[in-house]
């Protein structure tokens, strides 16, 4: 795994147990880590009128593990697509690694995502086609057009795409159609389909929404493993603050499009969960 401060997972064992072990307090961050991502003054504004994000600003530090958390609709899916420009923010500046994305031209956009891999709420594979083509897709950014549309990848590329299923515990299904896997496997399937990007950056979008509380664990866990072992700088939107204080370093809350938190996870009281949430809302621990 290529990248500033990344590197292998070494002995590391897997497929990991589908059970977690929650962690008392946030993984320590060294205090030196630059800031590698600014969001300064993001606002969309949507056709029909709708604020999803209103003058939003923040800075990660290289190797954080940001979780996003509010209400469906709060803004946190809009704020992650705007930062790769899946969505077009409408004022505003991404700065990442000194690079401005709002500014970038499509070229030059094509070569900021190879190192911002995403992982979606639904998946986002190709149904009829064998796990190891949806996890090569990831290298699209690095081929091609002709040979990924006839199929001709590179010997390297293969190899590392037999790699990133091993990784997450499902080499054995390389050759079967991706819709003849359970929902955590294709959520796996979409990990290792981010890691053939080899990216600084990973953006997961309610990686866990469509699965069980268990599997949801075992997806989180091997998201946490990319970002302690490799290195690798993540932002994950979620509705469950209690899979937020798990894995989070630090978090951010959002509520009709604007911050009302940034903070410890350990530092989100009953009082905070309420304005966060509402006063009728009851904290759900997923387990």
């Amino acid at each position: 795994m290529s990248g500033r401060g990344a590197r292998s997972l070494g002995s590391t064992a897997f497929p990991i147990p589908f059970t977690h072990t929650r962690q008392t307090q946030p993984a320590p961050q060294r205090q030196d880590r630059s800031n590698v991502l600014q969001i300064r003054n993001l606002t969309k504004i949507y056709e029909d009128g709708t604020v999803a994000l209103h003058d939003i600003s923040f800075e990660v530090k290289d190797g954080e593990f940001l979780v996003i958390i509010g209400l469906s609709g709060s803004g946190k899916s809009t704020l992650l697509r705007c930062i790769n420009r899946l969505i077009e923010p409408t004022s505003g500046q991404v700065i990442w690694d000194d690079v401005d994305i709002t500014a970038a031209n499509q070229g030059e956009l094509r070569r900021i995502r190879r190192q911002i891999g995403m992982i979606f709420q639904h998946f986002n594979l190709v149904k009829r086609l064998p796990v190891l083509t949806n996890v090569l897709t990831g290298r699209l950014g690095y081929v091609s057009t002709w040979r990924s549309i006839l199929g001709r990848w590179p010997r390297e590329d293969r190899e590392r795409a037999f790699r990133n299923l091993e990784l997450v515990g499902i080499a054995e299904k390389a050759y079967n159609r991706a819709d003849e896997l359970s929902g955590g496997q294709q959520q796996r399937v979409g990990i290792a389909r981010a890691l053939m990007q080899e990216p600084r950056l990973l953006l997961a979008d309610e990686p866990v929404a469509s699965l069980d509380p268990a599997t949801s664990h075992s997806v989180m866990k091997y998201i946490e493993q990319l970002n302690r072992e490799m290195g690798v700088t993540v932002l994950c939107s979620l509705h469950f603050l209690s899979l937020a204080r798990t894995y989070a370093t630090r978090i951010i809350a959002l509520k009709a499009g604007e911050i009302v938190f940034d903070g410890d996870p350990l530092d989100i009281d009953d009082r905070r969960f309420k304005e966060i949430y509402g006063e009728e809302a009851v904290e759900v621990e997923i387990r």
